[in-house]
């Protein structure tokens, strides 16, 4: 006998480990958690496939429309299943211009760990997102705010498009960044920051930021700093690939345009580069807006593509993401958030999806018939 969909009830999972490709078997207690208690008579969910903790999307935009503009909620109920049915569990939301904690009060659907919304200044960020702040004097008190809004993190727009100069600069005086992330720091939350370019970065390094979005003007130096600061990258490969259509669109900015396009052209061997340092490396699609919803599996292919091997990949959106967020996984007491794969997905990450998906210990995607 086999548990079927919405079942609550004690279960037990055996397949092998995507992590070390060992023999697993995990017991479900009816409360939707791992339990250290083997049961006999347990009902078998699974008895053999690829086992993993729930997927990570580690910067998806719940509440960001794609094309734009903020969604209803309608289509934020509808992000969140697409996001779930590719068998991502956890979000970092990071930045939507819309309260998504209605979705909290879902018990099958994903997690959201939120950031609060976008800080930017007035024209230098993508109208009706973030936060425009009038001086830059007022963004400690606005992260600040923003910290105690969110789930920990706080999202800055470190460069955009100047107008006037014609080109990608930064925002933020390296001073006021200080003290902006020190008062994060304060409220317990962690911060980081929008950076396509070059300049934008040592200053959000030297005032201690926790995480960069993007990352494409890393440079040896800059490289060099994250990795004695231990500060993340999420890369959203997948969203990288809007640059040529991006530099396309500014004719007005032909310096800006071919930025983009030099960032764009350097993208695998800067991002490989950072990898082969060793700056911590997450999966992020950057989902919303631009991209569509439900790409994960787009992200781990290409994060494959610049240098990280297949295990690493998927440990990127799954063991070492969750880690990473403060949510650990398959431990006892932990929630029984895991999928499963019939075929081993590293053989092609971007075609591979869940046979499986788990959440809170009920099934809310898939079917155990499949494997």
């Amino acid at each position: 006998m086999t548990v079927t969909e919405g079942d609550a009830r004690s279960f037990v999972v055996r397949g092998r480990s995507l992590a070390d490709g060992e023999p697993v078997e995990l017991y479900v207690g009816a409360d939707g958690s791992f339990t250290a208690e083997p049961d006999p008579d347990a009902e078998v969910l699974c008895a053999d496939g690829w086992i993993l903790p729930g997927l990570v999307d580690a910067h998806c935009h719940v509440g960001i429309r794609f094309g734009g503009g903020a969604e209803d909620v309608d289509g934020l109920l509808a992000q969140a299943v697409t996001e779930r049915d590719a068998g991502v569990l956890l979000l970092r939301d990071a930045g939507s211009p819309v309260d998504t904690r209605a979705l909290d009060q879902r018990t099958d659907l994903p997690r959201i760990i939120r950031a609060g919304r976008h800080i930017a200044l007035p024209k230098r960020y993508i109208r009706g997102l973030p936060v425009d702040l009038e001086d830059e004097s007022q963004l400690p008190e606005e992260v600040a705010r923003q910290a105690r809004a969110g789930d920990g993190w706080v999202k800055l727009i470190g460069d955009w498009i100047d107008r006037e100069a014609g080109d990608l600069a930064p925002l933020w005086s390296d001073g006021i960044l200080v003290e902006a992330i020190a008062a994060a720091h304060r409220e317990g939350a962690r911060v980081t920051a929008h950076v396509f370019g070059e300049d934008a970065l040592p200053g959000l390094l030297a005032a201690g930021i926790d995480c960069i979005e993007h990352g494409t003007g890393l440079t040896d130096e800059t490289i060099a700093t994250m990795v004695d600061h231990g500060t993340a990258l999420v890369p959203t490969l997948v969203n990288i690939e809007n640059f040529p259509d991006i530099a396309d669109s500014a004719t007005r900015f032909p310096v800006y345009a071919a930025h983009m396009r030099a960032l764009y052209a350097r993208l695998d061997e800067t991002i490989g580069a950072a990898h082969e340092a060793g700056i911590p490396i997450y999966a992020g699609t950057d989902a919303g807006g631009q991209v569509q919803h439900g790409r994960i599996a787009d992200e781990i292919a290409a994060l494959v593509r610049v240098g990280l091997d297949q295990t690493e990949a998927y440990a990127a959106a799954s063991w070492k993401a969750r880690a990473w967020l403060g949510h650990p996984s398959l431990e006892p007491g932990t929630s029984a958030d895991f999928v499963v794969y019939r075929e081993d997905p590293r053989s092609d990450p971007a075609a591979a999806r869940p046979d499986l998906v788990v959440l809170r210990g009920r099934v809310v995607s898939g079917s155990p018939a499949r494997l």
